[in-house]
């Protein structure tokens, strides 16, 4: 009963307040959908942490696309080996997840000492770091003690058809249940980072500036009586 409540339900619950969410917040709250953007305050450790958490966060996203919508089938199928795919998945998301968590800790650094920045960090934002620094330190904690002891956990049998199966409409909660208890925490810490996904900044990862393609040019004109260094010419007057 406790399997079925944690990893069937609670999933679907997550699942519908991340789209609820985001389609209430688009439709009610356009122009808080922003990352509120402190740049103005600070940019020397922006320049740093910005780049390191954003490119980190991305590998981590797309190594998980990979490990659990990808079956081990497919990847037999094409010829890579388990041997293979465990070095190189651990490989890269272990440095994609200490890049992320680098990059994290220059961010929540620099809003905790810079003055500004941290008079514009919300309830919201401090909720959001929790959730994302923990997800991550779950996950990256679970693979890399798995590998020191030298049994890891082979979770493409267990979390990702698991995980395939809540999209299929018929979830398996004893797949997950399987699994070390690190990889059911690494879930649970996920979807509940899903749900408060909406409501928090980073709705910005769904944004994108479409509208500056299409956009028509905006025209300046000066008030300065002298247009500049150079005095007007002599004719027409000019238009205010």
């Amino acid at each position: 009963m406790t399997g079925t409540l944690l990893f069937v339900v609670v999933p679907y619950l997550c699942l519908a307040i991340f789209i609820g969410g985001h389609v209430w917040r688009y439709r009610y709250d356009k122009f808080g959908w922003t990352t509120r953007s402190s740049q103005l305050y600070e940019r020397r450790l922006l320049r740093v942490g910005s780049p390191l958490f954003h490119f980190g966060i991305l590998l981590v996203a797309v190594g998980h696309i990979g490990g659990l919508l990808v079956p081990e089938s497919w990847t037999d199928a094409v010829g890579v080996s388990e041997t293979m795919y465990h070095a190189v998945a651990v490989g890269l998301g272990t440095v994609a997840g200490f890049c992320t968590l680098a990059g994290a800790a220059i961010l929540i650094y620099r809003r905790r000492t810079v003055g500004p920045v941290f008079s514009a960090t919300t309830t919201n934002d401090k909720i959001m770091y929790v959730l994302l620094i923990g997800t991550i330190l779950l996950g990256l904690g679970t693979t890399v003690l798995g590998n020191l002891t030298g049994h890891p956990h082979d979770y493409r049998l267990t979390v990702s058809p698991w995980f395939r199966s809540i999209f299929y409409l018929q979830p398996d909660s004893d797949l997950i249940e399987s699994a070390p208890i690190g990889f059911r925490l690494h879930a649970l810490a996920a979807f509940t980072l899903f749900a408060f996904w909406p409501f928090s900044r980073l709705v910005h990862v769904f944004s994108a500036p479409l509208g500056y393609l299409t956009r028509p040019y905006i025209v300046y004109r000066s008030r300065d009586a002298q247009l500049g260094s150079r005095a007007s010419r002599p004719g027409w007057e000019r238009v205010q």
